[in-house]
């Protein structure tokens, strides 16, 4: 089959396309013949060597869509021909970014009716870690106010909606010229971080949710009520000073979750979730697709199909 292979860490000219074995499905797995793969700034981060998993040489990507090839004995949730899409063996070995992967049944759900196989690649991660941090992390509910940093990108349009969907007063930050990407996901309040110190335009939060890497959090920690939590995709350790303003703090990893994937199919069904898919590359242009998630300026996803 063809897949991108990455022999060494380093930039995106290390990913080229190569002719490869077919990976084998061992018991109580599937084959999934794959139709797109989503393309998240980790991926980025393993082509590089920032992240030390798996071992190299490798084949990138975990988010995918497909049709089930085959299946092994023991699996029961899924027969040949069904339409899959999922986050697969995260953080370990990926394999997404080919035209076969093979992946655990509970790491995959049935891919939404209403989306095509690029928008379903585009999904898995950056959905989960929307939820997994809003819903399971800081139990967002009716009511409360969510401030979400880098609401325009893969995971924060994503937050905004699921956030929306759970009742929250909703406020991004983002670059002016993406205030009406973002509010078209229906985002309450935005304030152009270039511009504006979010720490002293925003007060009263219950949740602050990290999407971006840098200092952004720290400076916006003052938003935080006491009681409130910081809830960050991009640190592993809190930002000084949370527990003299009685705030919470966690570090959020994102996790395979076929049962979380079928609550946001619900939500998709209910045309409260969409995906913004900004370029659909051929799996060729890959180093083309690590440029463009590593710029920072993409809204939304980018998805490479095989």
């Amino acid at each position: 089959m063809r897949a991108v292979s990455q022999l060494a860490f380093g930039g995106p000219e290390e990913l080229c396309v190569a002719e490869v074995e077919r990976p084998e499905p061992v018991t109580t797995e599937v084959l999934v013949r794959v139709e797109a793969a989503g393309v998240n700034p980790v991926d980025a981060k393993y082509r590089a060597g920032v992240v030390p998993w798996g071992t190299l040489p490798f084949i990138p990507g975990w988010d995918v869509s497909g049709v089930v090839e085959a299946v092994t004995p023991g699996v029961t949730r899924f027969a040949p021909g069904d339409e899959v899409y999922g986050m697969v063996h995260f953080p370990w070995r990926g394999g997404g970014y080919a035209e076969y992967v093979t992946a655990p049944p509970r790491h995959l759900a049935h891919k939404p009716a209403a989306l095509t196989h690029a928008e379903a690649a585009a999904l898995p991660m950056a959905a989960l870690t929307a939820w997994q941090g809003l819903v399971d992390t800081a139990r967002v509910s009716k009511g409360q106010r969510v401030l979400i940093l880098g609401a325009a990108g893969g995971t924060g349009h994503l937050a905004v909606q699921v956030a929306k969907a759970l009742g929250a007063y909703v406020i991004g930050t983002a670059r002016a010229e993406k205030h009406a990407f973002v509010r078209g996901f229906g985002a309450d309040e935005l304030v152009d971080y270039t511009t504006t110190d979010v720490g002293t335009a925003v007060r009263d939060v219950d949740m602050l949710f990290d999407l971006v890497a840098g200092d952004d959090a720290a400076r916006a920690v003052q938003t935080l009520r006491p009681g409130g939590i910081l809830v960050s995709a991009t640190r592993a350790a809190a930002v000084p000073g949370l527990a003299e303003r009685g705030v919470r703090f966690a570090s959020l990893g994102v996790e395979p979750d076929y049962a979380s994937l079928e609550k946001l199919n619900a939500l998709i069904a209910q045309e409260r979730l969409r995906v913004h898919v900004e370029r659909v590359l051929p799996l060729t242009e890959v180093a083309e697709a690590h440029r463009l998630i590593e710029s920072g300026r993409v809204k939304g996803k980018i998805v490479l199909v095989p």
